[in-house]
C-alpha cells in the first residue's frame, strides 16, 4: 500500500462522491446510528468532535444534545456539501478542514469524539488514535464505528483486497485486535464494544466508489472467484455467477480517556 497517495486518493474519491455519501442507506440509516446518542449520554455543556464526519450524520445525530459539534474532514467538497445540507436544521456545528492524523485542535479540547466508517481510509491509525487520545478531555469519550476484518489471514486479506478494487481510497480494514493494541498503546480505555453484521447491496456498494463498468467487472470477478470459505464467512449470494449481496463485521467501541 503506497501510504503517502492514500490521502490524495480519499480526497478524490469522496470529492466527486459528496452527495452519495449523504444518501448512502449504510451511512444515513444504519442500525448503529440510534446506538450513538444511547451509548454517548451526551449532555447539553458538552463539546464534540466528529472525525472525518462524511455525510454529517453523526454530528447531526449529536447537535441536539450538545453546546456544539465540530465536524470534521480532509475533503473539502465533502464538507461543503455536507454543510449546505445541515445548516438549515442544525444551527451549532461548525466545519473545519482536517487531517483525522493531524488534528488541528489544542490538547483536551473534547468530552466526546467520534468517527464512523472512515478509519479504515486513514493510512497511519495509530497516529489517528493518539490524536484522538491527544485531543479528548480526561473522563471523556471516544466512540469509533468502523469495518473490521477477522483475525484469520486469508480471510483479512480478501476483505481487504476487495475494498482495494472497488475503492481506490482504502487503506486497511483492521481486526479487532489490531485496534485494541493501538487503543493500549493510550491512555484510552476500552468499556463497552460490539460487533454486528452489516450487508451492502452489491450493485448500489460498488457503484458508489467505481469509476467504471471495468472496475465493477473487476470486483465481481475478484468476488466469484475467492474460496468458499471466504463466500461462507462474508455471506455473499450470486445471481449468474454476479455477486448480488454480501456482509462485513462492524465494530462499534466506546472508550473514556482515564482522569490524569
Amino acid at each position: 500500500m503506497d501510504k503517502e497517495n492514500v490521502k490524495k486518493k480519499v480526497v478524490k474519491q469522496f470529492g466527486k462522491n459528496a452527495e452519495k455519501y449523504i444518501t448512502s442507506e449504510s451511512h444515513a440509516k444504519g442500525e448503529d446510528l440510534p446506538l450513538v446518542v444511547e451509548w454517548l449520554q451526551p449532555q447539553s455543556n458538552q463539546i464534540a468532535l466528529d472525525i472525518a464526519t462524511g455525510g454529517g450524520h453523526v454530528a447531526k445525530a449529536l447537535s441536539p444534545y450538545v453546546a456544539q459539534v465540530f465536524a470534521t474532514d480532509l475533503t473539502k467538497e465533502m464538507l461543503s456539501n455536507t454543510a449546505r445540507h445541515l445548516t438549515q436544521s442544525c444551527h451549532n456545528i461548525s466545519y473545519v478542514i482536517a487531517d483525522a492524523e493531524n488534528l488541528p485542535f489544542l490538547d483536551n479540547s473534547f468530552e466526546i469524539i467520534t468517527c464512523r466508517i472512515a478509519p479504515h481510509h486513514f493510512p497511519y491509525p495509530q497516529n489517528f488514535i493518539n490524536e484522538v487520545a491527544r485531543v479528548l478531555k480526561p473522563n471523556g469519550s471516544f466512540l469509533m464505528i468502523d469495518n473490521v476484518v477477522p483475525a484469520e489471514k486469508h480471510l483479512a486479506e480478501f476483505m481487504n483486497t476487495l475494498e482495494k478494487l472497488r475503492d481506490e481510497s482504502h487503506a486497511q480494514c483492521l481486526s479487532i485486535e489490531e485496534w485494541r493494541k493501538l487503543v493500549s498503546a493510550t491512555d484510552l480505555l476500552e468499556i463497552q464494544s460490539q460487533v454486528r453484521k452489516k450487508s451492502y447491496l452489491f450493485p448500489e456498494w460498488v457503484e458508489r466508489t467505481a469509476n467504471n463498468q471495468a472496475q465493477i467487472d473487476s470486483v465481481n470477478r475478484y468476488i466469484a472467484n475467492g474460496s468458499k470459505e471466504c463466500h461462507a464467512y462474508f455471506n455473499v449470494s450470486f445471481d449468474n455467477k454476479s455477486s448480488q449481496s454480501l456482509q462485513v463485521d462492524e465494530w462499534m467501541v466506546h472508550c473514556k480517556k482515564l482522569n490524569g
